[in-house]
């Protein structure tokens, strides 16, 4: 099994760690879905979503796909579908942590 070295790692689950990535990644994790689709869906302005979209782009999580003059985002592979899906079973387990976790450290806070 291949090793991916630590910052690989925290570059790929920064994609995964703001609140609107996690919202579009729910949103498109049946179908792919266009930008103004999932601002509609999850109630956002366009700006904000295209750069959360470039975001998880660039982590290498969701995949474009130009039809016409619309680009139509999807996750990138069933993998994906399964991590967040592992992600709901895991909190099943520790939500009541995670909601009381007093540790919690935010980006720039260190």
């Amino acid at each position: 099994m291949l090793k991916v070295d630590v910052e690989t790692k925290v570059k790929f689950l920064h994609g995964f760690s703001h609140k609107t990535r996690i919202q579009i990644l729910e949103c498109i994790k049946d179908t792919e879905k266009t930008v103004s689709q999932i601002v509609a869906d999850i109630e956002g302005n366009q700006s904000n979503i295209s750069q959360h979209l470039a975001c998880l782009k660039g982590c290498g999580i969701i995949v474009g796909r130009q039809q016409g003059k619309y680009m139509y985002y999807s996750l990138r592979n069933k993998q994906i579908r399964d991590l967040l899906s592992m992600f709901d079973d895991v909190l099943v387990d520790v939500k009541n942590d995670v909601a009381t976790c007093e540790n919690h450290i935010e980006a720039g806070d260190v």
